[in-house]
């Protein structure tokens, strides 16, 4: 697998990653020999394997526009000298060079998978999102495959390059989380609080929460969980923002018991991104059956399964119309609860996810 930065990154890491990570270590459960290239400053302790995912280190050039484009052509020679059946790209950015392999690997297969339209995400200027619109036409007709991680890039594929791609989405694993002894270094309670989960950058639209939650009449909390990247300047916007108001919290990164609890304890969780694949915060909100607002952009309504609640996109003044009767009517949270839990099972479980990856690749060889 090559594209994205590793697996296991932590604060690092992000979407892709938790995919690759999850898909990966479930094919090497059921016999796989896997390998997934990673870029070393982003996994500095480089251990040799992850749950039994070998893992292979190449440099890069660490700019925001080198970074990923170097290391994925370094990583597909190096792949070029391997005795791989599957090459499999992640990423419009990434994809770009599938076509290495189609020509001097001849006896791999190449797949490649559509993970969102990264062109529209704030921090890319102007020559970096004309290469990764050529990015999108090169995912759907480099690779042997193509996957789309949601029904909305399905179509877009279809209705832009006339292509068909297979659909299979990102996922999320139920967890039941019980305790809440971690709250208190976070100055919270259960119930208390809104929380919303992702790395700080302009297209999750962090500054509308901010701005919508300002104006509310209410003892709730709003609890920020993330860190930058590649966006010092709009981290320091959004604090800037949230000064003054005591009820709002940053709390950086977070993982493991006390994300699981952050996620399990939270009264609502809200998603205001303005441009998104298929949000795996969102899933794994409601994968502790918490119920999500989010902006109405098809990513996110695909998600719901007609759960959940969403507002206009980029609208501060609708968003805070929403949280305003969804924090006064607290039945119609819990009722739906058990609604959302259910969604993950049925329609987005990891272990579902890695057999339909390896069903395509086995599909690719024959």
């Amino acid at each position: 697998m090559i594209g994205q930065k590793g697996v296991a990154l932590g604060e690092r890491g992000g979407g892709v990653e938790k995919h690759v990570a999850e898909i990966s270590r479930r094919l090497v459960e059921v016999g796989h020999d896997v390998s997934v290239y990673a870029r070393a400053k982003d996994d500095l302790d480089q251990p040799e394997t992850y749950h039994g995912v070998h893992l292979l280190y190449m440099p890069t050039i660490y700019t925001k526009n080198l970074e990923a484009i170097v290391h994925t052509f370094l990583s597909t020679l190096h792949a070029l000298r391997q005795d791989y059946d599957i090459i499999h790209y992640h990423g419009v950015g990434p994809s770009t060079l599938a076509w290495i392999p189609r020509l001097f690997a001849r006896e791999a297969t190449v797949i490649t998978t559509f993970h969102s339209q990264d062109r529209f995400h704030k921090k890319w200027g102007f020559f970096a999102r004309l290469y990764l619109t050529f990015g999108e036409w090169a995912t759907v007709h480099f690779g042997q495959y193509c996957i789309a991680v949601s029904h909305v890039l399905q179509v877009y594929c279809r209705d832009r390059f006339a292509r068909e791609t297979v659909y299979i989405p990102n996922g999320a694993e139920l967890i039941e989380v019980a305790s809440d002894d971690q709250l208190d270094r976070f100055g919270l309670s259960p119930q208390s609080y809104v929380l919303t989960v992702g790395r700080l950058v302009p297209q999750k639209g962090i500054h509308l929460l901010i701005e919508a939650f300002k104006g509310l009449q209410t003892e709730k909390q709003l609890v920020l969980v993330g860190a930058p990247s590649f966006s010092q300047g709009y981290y320091q916007h959004i604090r800037d923002l949230a000064e003054g108001d005591d009820r709002i919290h940053f709390v950086g990164y977070q993982e493991g018991e006390a994300l699981q609890q952050l996620y399990a304890h939270a009264y609502l969780y809200v998603h205001p991104s303005e441009s998104e694949g298929l949000p795996l915060s969102v899933l794994e909100a409601m994968s502790y059956g918490i119920v999500p607002l989010v902006s109405d952009i098809p990513p996110n309504v695909e998600v719901l399964h007609h759960t959940g609640f969403t507002f206009p996109s980029g609208d501060a003044m609708a968003l805070r119309d929403a949280l305003m009767r969804l924090l006064d009517h607290e039945a119609v949270i819990t009722s739906q609860s058990d609604e959302v839990r259910a969604v993950i099972e049925v329609a987005f479980n990891w272990d579902t996810i890695a057999k339909h990856t390896e069903s395509v690749y086995i599909t690719a060889r024959h």
